[in-house]
């Protein structure tokens, strides 16, 4: 990793961190010396960025501290995350931790590609729903009404709140807040015989259900290497 690429990872690092970070887990996640992380922060501080701290104590940063933004739409964006998503089955650590730094940059400016998840294993050709639509129903806390089979082949209908789009080798689900249940649900999308969009809005519950599901499901749900 070039010098640059390296500054530009640290203040990635500082700007998600919640609490201050010590030079040796800035080291140990760039794959560096703690004394080349001590060299960079003296460069980056010598550049006038906002980094406070010392060494044995930690480092933070000035919150509101921006760097220049990434020119992508949205689904530019979204394609961009699967696929570093699916870097994950090719094996390659190296390409694997490029990928988790791309990802960290990416979700700087687009924070709902944390929302498109693609498994570790492979993935089919998915035509059951058009998924561009539900994306957007994702980024817009749009309802959504399914016309949903079971296991058993017992149809309800369900009015949802999606969450996170789940991409699998052999179909997708979508997570969702189901109204009928009450609670998170999981919908195999080959398992919707209709679907459409509500003209009703979940807007500002999403973010509180997200967390809830990747503390209590997430791990049950899909097998994934986390950047």
């Amino acid at each position: 990793m070039s010098k640059s690429s390296r500054l530009f990872e640290i203040i990635q690092l500082l700007r998600a961190a919640k609490v201050p970070l010590l030079a040796q887990q800035m080291a140990d996640s760039l794959e560096v010396s703690k004394r080349t992380i001590y060299r960079d922060i003296a460069t980056l501080q010598a550049m006038q960025t906002p980094i406070y701290g010392e060494a044995g104590v930690g480092y933070v940063m000035r919150k509101g501290y921006d760097l220049p933004p990434i020119n992508l739409d949205v689904e530019e964006a979204e394609a961009i995350a699967v696929g570093l998503s699916l870097i994950a089955r090719t094996g390659d650590l190296a390409l694997w931790r490029a990928a988790g730094r791309a990802a960290r940059k990416l979700n700087e400016v687009a924070p709902g590609t944390r929302r498109l998840i693609a498994s570790s294993w492979g993935l089919e050709d998915i035509q059951t729903m058009n998924l561009g639509t539900l994306r957007s129903a994702i980024r817009e806390e749009k309802k959504v009404v399914l016309q949903y089979g079971d296991a058993t082949g017992t149809v309800t209908d369900r009015t949802i709140w999606p969450l996170v789009l789940i991409y699998y080798v052999d179909t997708a689900i979508v997570v969702g807040w189901c109204e009928l249940r009450q609670g998170l649900r999981h919908f195999r999308l080959d398992r919707v015989q209709d679907w459409s969009l509500s003209e009703d809005h979940f807007t500002g519950k999403s973010a509180a259900l997200l967390i809830e599901w990747e503390k209590t499901q997430k791990d049950d749900t899909v097998l994934t290497r986390s950047f």
